[in-house]
């Protein structure tokens, strides 16, 4: 934090007159729109996972030495993976720092926490069956202050690809049979999918990502994941830890969720701002574009993460794997350019 009044007024002032272009005014874009608050550039966060490739590494322009990143944590408070911000006023702060020092660039959420989590998943193998709680359980049982609602954008797939969604038990005691006899196949749903496919998991869904996956995953700011299942997987000769009780606790029996989890978005008009979803914590929504697109910034904050092509975001030029986050105020948003996106912003509720 800044040590006295005096720097963080300085640091506003920074913040408010950050360099640009000769003769262009703060935030403007080439098309002359005025941004008084500028975008921020986070540095990623990459986390190696057992079952994680080297598509981050080798297709997006992520630095890492580690093997087997499986997840790149983009725009990120949470406590196991801090962004820090890259550039500008507040270059070398973190994610979480800023939101709870200056919560007006966030359009003054309530939430005590910053609330979402946007991650992109390259997953080699099979990730573990599993199961995530609402943010009831996670309180009561986690002492965490947010439970995991989460959504898939799939980025890339096989021809003929599956994920898991949704469990066949009928009865909670059934469901507790069948894991406890092992009997997963014949419990879990299997659903085809494909490239551009949109994905809704809520709280108390079974679920996992299948080998070969390419996803951007937008979620609650949560890192809760009960296992019900690893196939047998070893890390250092032990097996992972299953979470089993929870998971029986948490599952969503009987579950229907299978029939509106999965939406379509090919065919979807270019150049213009779709709606994915909007629930309780969040909206998402796909631009395809091939030219301009201008809107305004009215939402809290806007995440703008690039997922294949290249172009510019207000006076900044951005490609493949790029995530920025416009602030509250940040005005009218100018895109151009050749690019796939995903654009995302917190829902606000009572003080949680």
């Amino acid at each position: 934090m800044f040590s006295t009044e005096f720097e963080r007024d300085e640091a506003k002032s920074a913040y408010r007159t950050e360099t640009r272009a000769p003769g262009e005014r703060e935030g403007e874009s080439p098309a002359g729109n005025y941004n008084p608050r500028p975008m921020l550039s986070l540095k990623p966060v990459l986390k190696e996972c057992v079952w994680g490739g080297d598509r981050l590494i080798k297709e997006f322009h992520y630095r890492n030495e580690g093997d087997g990143i499986g997840e790149c944590w983009a725009v990120s408070a949470h406590p196991h993976g801090d962004c820090v911000i890259e550039e500008g006023a507040f270059q070398g702060k973190t994610l979480s720092w800023l939101y709870a020092e200056h919560r007006e660039l966030f359009g003054g959420l309530k939430a005590l926490e910053f609330p979402l989590l946007v991650k992109i998943i390259d997953a080699r193998t099979d990730l573990s069956i599993q199961v995530h709680p609402d943010d009831e359980y996670a309180r009561e049982h986690e002492s965490c202050l947010y439970g995991k609602t989460e959504c898939w954008y799939i980025m890339d797939c096989p021809q003929g690809a599956e994920l898991i969604i949704g469990h066949h038990a009928r009865t909670r005691q059934e469901l507790r049979d069948m894991i406890e006899a092992g009997r997963y196949e014949e419990l879990i749903r299997r659903v085809p999918v494909q490239k551009g496919d949109f994905i809704q998991i809520n709280p108390g869904t079974v679920h996992a990502i299948t080998g070969g996956f390419l996803i951007l995953e937008t979620q609650q700011s949560s890192d809760i994941t009960y296992r019900v299942y690893d196939y047998g997987r070893l890390v250092d000769g032990k097996p992972r830890q299953l979470h089993v009780e929870q998971s029986i606790d948490v599952i969503n029996v009987p579950d229907e969720t299978f029939r509106e989890a999965v939406s379509h978005t090919r065919g979807m008009p270019w150049n213009e701002r779709k709606l994915l979803v909007e629930c309780d914590y969040y909206k998402v929504w796909k631009v395809s574009l091939a030219g301009a697109l201008q809107f305004p910034q009215e939402d809290p904050f806007l995440i703008v993460s690039v997922l294949d092509g290249e172009g510019v975001i207000g006076a900044r030029s951005v490609r493949k794997g790029d995530h920025l986050l416009l602030p509250s105020g940040y005005g009218e948003v100018s895109l151009l350019g050749n690019m796939e996106l995903i654009l995302s912003t917190a829902k606000d509720g009572k003080e949680r």
